[in-house]
């Protein structure tokens, strides 16, 4: 159990804590997931979302909602929270905010140098973007920049004075050789991520733990799935697995990672770390694609599982406000199942058991 928050703590979460837990008390119901789940068409998902609160970022004109556009602006819904909890959090939790938030940023940087390489224009690239508002270092308009830049390696040029551009240079070269985009990308998930430890790291105390909870879970899982993926799906040698991850963690030891790279049986290096994961998922042949598939899932359970536990603990901390955080993303990223499902007529009996969110709920 954390331990209890210090006066000074009580004092400065007061305000933003009451908000987070108004704004929890609003993540959709299973009983809405299952009528999402089962509703006809898009058009009965909107009517759906209208009793939401998404339904002020639906109030456009309803035939401008593609799938597409519809993603978009519920995206918007957590744009605007991370810049409401950004601003009314304590000065000392604002930097690791900051820092989750620009995981989009990577994200829609990503996005713009696959446009790039696709030949794509700004409008086909546009709402693939994640919607970001205040508190960032690339936006729109820097993006369309790289877009029409016109070469992968001219898109990087835009980024100069960001730390972005240090990251991507390093792995130009290696991009050029191989073209694809794959260096790239990794460069970018290294150097933000490291960006984002430094600054849990900077964390004292009970706020430290709890982002270690939540934020350094999902660092830790994401991680053992890359050096399994690298493994696995790209038969990366031992010294490539390790150059790209990560030697810092929460529960993962970089001898985990190195033990993974080595060839060590999969399942003994994730029972060590989660041994409440053994009866779950003991004998499965992580080597398979089921294999991962599960392993991923089983993680995205535990993370979400361990943010809503957040709720029940001590209060005035960090760590209510990145749990909330982290359980939007995920029913944005459900809801955008649920969306593009019911745009290609995909049965209800697909789409549920594809669904995390409801199997999170306590």
């Amino acid at each position: 159990m954390p331990s209890l928050a210090s006066p000074g703590a009580v004092q400065s979460y007061s305000l933003v804590q009451a908000t987070v837990r108004a704004l929890y008390t609003q993540l959709l119901s299973r009983q809405m997931w299952e009528s999402l789940a089962q509703a006809a068409d898009s058009d009965a998902v909107l009517t759906l979302l209208s009793d939401t609160l998404y339904a002020p970022y639906l109030d456009i004109d309803r035939t401008a909602l593609s799938p597409r556009r519809t993603v978009y602006q519920i995206r918007w819904h957590l744009a605007d929270v991370y810049a409401k909890l950004i601003r009314t959090s304590p000065k000392s939790a604002q930097n690791v905010l900051r820092e989750l938030w620009h995981h989009y940023e990577v994200d829609n940087i990503k996005v713009a140098l696959r446009g790039v390489e696709a030949g794509a224009t700004w409008q086909q690239v546009l709402h693939l973007l994640y919607p970001m508002a205040g508190y960032i270092t690339v936006g729109v308009d820097e993006l369309e920049k790289m877009v029409r830049a016109g070469s992968v390696a001219r898109a990087i040029d835009t980024l100069v004075g960001t730390d972005y551009h240090r990251y991507l240079s390093y792995a130009l070269g290696r991009y050029e050789e191989e073209g694809n985009l794959f260096p790239l990308e990794v460069a970018l998930d290294l150097g933000y991520r490291r960006r984002l430890w430094a600054a849990i790291f900077g964390l004292r105390g009970l706020d430290r733990q709890m982002a270690m909870q939540t934020v350094g879970t999902a660092l830790d899982t994401d991680n053992l799935l890359w050096a399994v993926r690298y493994r696995v799906y790209h038969r990366m040698s031992e010294a490539e697995i390790i150059n790209y991850t990560l030697p810092m963690g929460y529960e993962v030891r970089d001898a985990d990672i190195q033990a993974i790279a080595r060839g060590a049986d999969i399942g003994s290096v994730i029972f060590r770390v989660y041994p409440h994961l053994s009866d779950e998922l003991q004998g499965l042949a992580f080597e398979t694609g089921e294999g991962l598939e599960r392993l991923e899932r089983a993680f995205l359970l535990m993370l979400l599982r361990r943010c809503r536990r957040v709720f029940l603990g001590a209060p005035f901390h960090i760590g209510l406000l990145l749990a909330y955080l982290w359980l939007n993303e995920y029913e944005i990223r459900d809801l955008t199942v649920v969306i593009e499902g019911k745009a290609s007529a995909m049965p209800a009996q697909a789409l549920w058991p594809v669904l995390i969110m409801p199997r999170s709920a306590p």
